[in-house]
């Protein structure tokens, strides 16, 4: 991540653009008429969700407050649910690279979780039984700590019910691993997807779902632009782009039951600064293909008021002070994105 603009923007909004760029991109995707949501038949016990950086916060976010619902999280270089409390100055003293008295205290928010399962505010810990977290993190990561991402399966292992895994150990920078796409495994530079001899996508929905299919070399089925307006609840402004794409196997087009993931970009790793890069590239289309499962790329928007320049996922509260429970605007448009596509999360 360059972070030479800290020199030239006021302290503050220094601040913001720091933890806006966990994950930078280039590249632009123009407005279309797109089309809303189509529906499948969807199995509703293998819906999954995964991030990376500011989307992996976004992941365990979603997780949390739908878990009766959804099956299983991965995490790349994220942290812990409601590490940032609804704070900026939280977000970027505790939970990127913290100081030793400044690391999130992992019991306390275990103890915040079992507060919110209790009120309703987010899904029943009972969500959790079975469901399976994988967390991953890159040795050469130089924007969040490993320390942070320990954090993130540990507060699992500390509701109990869940089926913890962690990968902590492979030589990636601050990237989305790939077998061969994208740049040196060692730059954590646009588009954010790294050249590792190591399939991510692949490794996330291995672990994520118990099956073992044979992949197809290439994705054959078709990737599809939607309207995202058409989702936001009761109107209220998400902060989202205003196309998402859907990456639909041909098997589920035709009428097969599948599954859904949701593959949640990092900040300034979405479509108006990356192209289609993610969405095409970063894997996980063609092992979608080999499990039948539809594939949700939602896409955020970059903004300066609220303060989000980097078009990251809501995870310390630009959105609103509940934008970590079930009524959070960004949970709320992800609830009706699945239950328009058959796979209702609540």
């Amino acid at each position: 991540m360059n972070v030479l603009w800290k020199r030239w923007v006021p302290s503050r909004l220094a601040a913001g653009w720091v933890l806006a760029g966990l994950i930078a991109g280039t590249g632009c995707a123009s407005r279309q008429a797109d089309a809303p949501l189509p529906s499948f038949t969807l199995d509703g016990s293998r819906t999954t969700v995964s991030g990376l950086s500011s989307g992996a916060y976004m992941a365990t976010q979603v997780h949390m407050a739908f878990s009766d619902h959804i099956a299983g999280v991965a995490m790349i270089a994220g942290g812990p649910y409601g590490c940032a409390q609804g704070s900026l100055e939280t977000a970027l003293s505790s939970c990127l690279k913290p100081a030793q008295d400044k690391l999130p205290d992992v019991d306390a928010l275990a103890e915040m979780v079992k507060s919110r399962a209790a009120s309703g505010a987010i899904a029943p810990l009972s969500g959790l039984a079975g469901d399976k977290v994988f967390a991953m993190h890159g040795t050469l990561d130089q924007t969040v700590a490993a320390t942070i991402s320990e954090d993130s399966a540990e507060i699992y292992r500390k509701l109990g019910g869940a089926i913890v895994e962690e990968d902590m150990a492979r030589e990636t920078a601050h990237t989305f691993p790939t077998e061969s796409t994208g740049l040196e495994c060692t730059t954590s530079a646009e588009p954010y997807l790294g050249k590792c001899g190591f399939d991510g996508a692949g490794e996330i929905l291995a672990r994520l779902y118990s099956d073992s299919p044979t992949v197809a070399p290439t994705a054959q089925g078709e990737l599809l632009r939607f309207d995202q307006n058409t989702y936001l609840p009761q109107g209220k402004d998400a902060l989202l782009a205003d196309t998402g794409y859907l990456y639909v196997p041909k098997a589920c087009a035709a009428g097969e039951t599948c599954g859904l993931h949701i593959a949640l970009h990092g900040c300034q790793q979405n479509a108006a600064a990356v192209g289609e890069a993610f969405v095409r590239d970063a894997g996980y289309n063609r092992w979608a293909d080999a499990r039948h499962l539809i594939v949700l790329y939602p896409q955020t928007r970059a903004s300066y008021a609220p303060l989000n320049p980097k078009a990251c996922w809501d995870w310390w509260g630009f959105s609103g002070t509940n934008y970590d429970t079930r009524q959070g605007v960004q949970m709320r448009w992800m609830a009706n994105v699945a239950a328009a596509l058959g796979a209702p999360l609540e």
